[in-house]
């Protein structure tokens, strides 16, 4: 099937699709969406480490949104203001959400080597109201909004320019399994208990390898995600083929390797629960842009299930 047949089979597809998933909106599975309030600032001067690093850090500035704890400025550019540094009120420090590699953590988005007009027009339709989240309460969404709006073009521009000449390394282990660590929800994302398993059904679960060190935002400590068994596969033939016209084969419009055309995103070797949230935002309609309308398509017929396989999948991938 041609690009134009598949997308005339789209769009037959997308009212009673968007329409269905829409009218149970109020659903929104948690591991993709874990609400929690964030962390309240601290005024603890005790001094922290990470190995490798030779720098020192304290608690209160370590909970400090507006200067990013920069523990290996040897492993990226020099950040300038406000990747590395906010502006009060209202700025945060870019890279202090996304960290100082563009990776990012569960709760936010990985951003590394995204092409930059990309980049520009996601802060664009967050300040327009064209990009929210399907879970109002999901902090991370709610401060790009307000970031969006505070920002200058000057500032985008620069933060823009740093995160694209970024390279997308590996941060993500993914793991088929039938049983997980049991979670809670902290700061936004899912942090493993200290014992006891529980079936992982049709979830992501994506933890940190050190939550310690995840808290100490150590820009060299990753995240493992663990995918149902079996899911790999069927994520590979949603991804490959579309499932007989269930969806797109996202080649199509990201590279046959899936690491992005001209302003389109890559999509291999990101987090997935990031790309979950974009799908079901998309699906939802919370996302809304005339940028938009392809993956809204896309992702009309979707369900969960499909989101979980997809996403892992995705995240399997070399970068």
């Amino acid at each position: 099937m041609n690009l134009a047949a598949m997308i005339a089979l789209l769009a037959t597809a997308t009212i009673s699709g968007f329409a269905q998933t829409n009218s149970s909106a109020a659903a929104l599975p948690l591991w993709a969406y874990p609400v929690s309030p964030g962390s309240a600032p601290t005024t603890d001067q005790t001094p922290r480490h990470v190995p490798g690093s030779s720098r020192t850090y304290t608690n209160a500035q370590i909970k400090d949104l507006f200067v990013v704890p920069d523990w290996f400025p040897e492993d990226h550019p020099k950040m300038q203001d406000p990747v590395g540094v906010g502006r009060k009120p209202g700025v945060y420090a870019c890279g202090y959400c996304h960290l100082p590699n563009g990776l990012g953590r569960p709760e936010n988005q990985s951003i590394a080597g995204l092409p930059k007009e990309y980049i520009l027009q996601q802060v664009r339709d967050f300040a327009a109201g064209t990009r929210r989240s399907a879970e109002p309460r999901m902090p991370s969404c709610a401060h790009m909004v307000d970031e969006s709006k505070a920002v200058t073009p000057e500032e985008m521009a620069i933060a823009a320019d740093y995160f694209s000449g970024l390279k997308l390394t590996k941060w993500i282990r993914v793991v088929e399994t039938d049983t997980v660590p049991k979670t809670r929800i902290v700061g936004g994302m899912l942090v493993a208990e200290a014992s006891g398993t529980e079936p992982i059904g049709s979830r992501v679960i994506e933890v940190s390898e050190d939550l310690e060190q995840t808290e100490l935002r150590n820009e060299r400590s990753g995240f493992i995600a663990y995918v149902p068994t079996g899911s790999l596969k069927a994520g590979e033939a949603l991804v490959k083929t579309g499932g007989n016209g269930k969806t797109m084969a996202c080649g199509m419009c990201h590279g046959a390797d899936l690491k992005g055309m001209a302003n389109v995103p890559g999509i291999a070797g990101r987090s997935p629960s990031q790309m979950a949230r974009a799908l079901i935002d998309f699906r939802t309609g919370a996302r809304n842009s005339e940028q938009s309308a392809m993956m809204k398509m896309t992702a009309a017929k979707l369900t969960d299930d499909d989101v979980v396989s997809i996403t892992g999948y995705l995240a399997s991938l070399e970068p």
